[in-house]
């Protein structure tokens, strides 16, 4: 198989002309079909049901084998390696690059009213019979409305978007019951063959999908496409009791498995003999790759969890033949489109299409409008609070530091007096431009968890050192099997220097304090936090960046813990 390239130029020209008109939603979905099959593909929208801002990151680095391989390609760089013009939509879209001036060209980014016309229109003009819509999770879980209905805002949206089946990650952060219960009201089907019923909990009578072999979901299932034979896989996250709280899922065990999923294809290609296989995944991208080189007979992975927008897949060549692993970034913000060629029950070649998400573009969908509308309606009041005005760009996704990351942690810190302050790595959480109003809806955007209480404690600075070595350690190791994907944790009240080009143990050096003393492995310091995996007593967190914000009045961050970083001069996942 192989990328047909002009179809992809010819996007890119389509979505270059958005500053002198605004193009009607037809034009963008409306370009030539190919093949008799077509995928859809959303994934890591974490619940954001209006359109917003999101920033890509400036620093994604690959280390090792990974360097100078996509993901693992920033701003300029990113731009040469996919073709992508300077200064376009498209630009701006895929990269940091002039990002302020850019979004306040472009405007926001999708939004489910938008995403439901745009892909009705993806489907109209193929043929809904010939077409299936995939998501790869992190669907239920990230905004305000959210947390509060427990997922249950984003299964009605995702019914009406009309997505066929998913996989699932920051789903499994709701308790057990509660997610077969969203399950349950899901249209769609819930499909992941990596988790499995612990053996205990089946003697004791837990609900099962299979019984003999242990599974707790359907882990395929067949559809027929325009007369193709369609096998769809779900691989969940794989760390997920390790990443987030192991008690919210007893019964429950997750892995990657690569054995299990190769007699899985095995079966599904002698038992029904599908033309066409996917893996919908939520391994992140790095993962994806590996197994793609690994597990063979898949023509394509369609996955999530890294929040990487990948403009054109990534082609694998295993024993098998070709797998193509394709990432569609995050936010509502991209679309993915695959459509395939089949003869004799085989696929003979693709065309793919990873299509940004601009709201102004596009109509909103009258019925999803209403759908939101209704929805958010019982927590206006509280979404729309005024806290206060930022004089800078605030937003997360970076491999070290966020702005709005800095924010959390100088409340943290403010709030418990303490000197140092760490904040999870999360790569959602929306971007807020220079001189707009920060909302309680924004502070939720970015710390609406089911675990969302506060701590402080006093550690060594040996473990200050450990814990910054064990998160590095999780986004930087050689084994893609041993990342969990996220990015590095946020320090505040201090520095150090990393270089990721190390092994475990020997990344971090030279601790600061903001005072300039350095810190001492055996002396203790008051460390503040939140999102930890135990119970803990204090505050949720957004009830303290809020308390913050509101005597603050305006955000202007004289200081950003930052991180010296070594070694990396010239690997394209950075800008230098």
């Amino acid at each position: 198989m192989s990328l047909n390239r002009r179809e992809f130029m010819q996007m890119m020209a389509i979505g270059s002309l958005l500053p002198q008109s605004i193009l009607a939603s037809q034009q963008i979905a409306n370009f030539p079909s190919f093949g008799q099959i077509r995928l859809l593909h959303i994934t890591d929208c974490h619940a954001q049901l209006l359109p917003i801002y999101y920033r890509e990151p400036q620093t994604n680095l690959g280390i090792g084998t990974l360097q100078g391989k996509v993901p693992h390609i920033v701003a300029e760089q990113f731009l040469r390696h996919f073709n992508i013009q300077t200064n376009t939509p498209q630009a701006h879209a895929f990269t940091s690059l002039n990002y302020i001036e850019a979004a306040e060209k472009y405007g926001k980014v999708g939004g489910f009213a938008y995403l439901a016309t745009l892909i009705r229109q993806l489907r109209e003009n193929y043929g809904y019979e010939k077409t299936l819509l995939l998501d790869s999770g992190d669907t239920w879980q990230g905004s305000g409305v959210a947390y509060w209905t427990k997922g249950q805002d984003m299964v009605g949206a995702t019914n009406l978007l009309g997505v066929d089946m998913m996989t699932g990650h920051w789903e499994f952060t709701y308790e057990a019951q509660q997610i077969l219960n969203n399950i349950k009201k899901f249209k769609g089907e819930f499909l992941a063959q990596n988790i499995f019923v612990k053996e205990e909990a089946l003697f004791n009578d837990a609900p099962a999908y299979d019984e003999d072999s242990g599974l707790a979901f359907k882990p395929y299932t067949m559809r027929e496409l325009n007369g193709v034979q369609v096998a769809v896989i779900g691989q969940a996250f794989p760390y997920t009791p390790v990443a987030n709280p192991a008690r919210f899922i007893p019964d429950w065990t997750y892995g990657i498995y690569e054995q299990k999923l190769q007699k899985i294809v095995n079966y599904i290609k002698q038992r029904e003999k599908p033309a066409v296989i996917v893996l919908l995944s939520h391994n992140g991208m790095d993962v994806d790759l590996k197994i793609a080189q690994r597990v063979t007979g898949i023509n394509a992975i369609l996955g999530g969890h890294t929040h990487d927008a990948v403009p054109i897949p990534v082609q694998i060549k295993n024993t098998a033949g070709t797998t193509l692993v394709c990432n569609a970034g995050s936010n509502g913000k991209f679309v993915g489109v695959l459509d395939f060629a089949v003869k004799m029950a085989k696929v003979t070649d693709f065309q793919y299409n990873l299509l940004p998400v601009f709201s102004n573009l596009l109509q909103a969908d009258q019925e999803m409008q209403t759908y939101i509308s209704e929805t958010r309606k019982p927590y206006l009041s509280q979404l729309n609070e005024k806290l206060a005005v930022t004089e800078q760009l605030l937003y997360r996704r970076d491999n070290f530091q966020g702005t709005f990351d800095q924010i959390i942690c100088d409340a943290l810190r403010s709030h418990y007096d303490a000197e140092i302050a760490f904040s999870p790595g999360f790569r959602w959480g929306t971007t807020i431009l220079p001189g707009q109003t920060i909302t309680m809806e924004d502070v939720l955007n970015h710390t609406a968890i089911t675990y969302p209480e506060s701590y402080v404690k006093n550690l060594t600075g040996q473990q200050i050192k450990q814990t910054l070595e064990d998160v590095s350690d999780n986004l930087f190791n050689a084994n893609p099997y041993k990342q969990q994907g996220g990015d590095m944790v946020r320090v505040g009240g201090m520095s150090y220097v990393c270089d990721p080009t190390q092994v475990m143990s020997k990344r971090i050096s030279q601790m600061t304090l903001d005072n300039g003393k350095a810190i001492k492995m055996h002396q203790q310091y008051k460390v503040a936090g939140w999102a930890t995996r135990h119970i803990s007593p204090g505050k949720p967190i957004w009830e303290i960046v809020a308390n913050y914000l509101r005597q603050q009045k305006v955000i202007k961050l004289t200081k950003l813990n930052n991180v010296k970083l070594v070694n990396v001069e010239n690997n394209v996942g950075l800008i230098n």
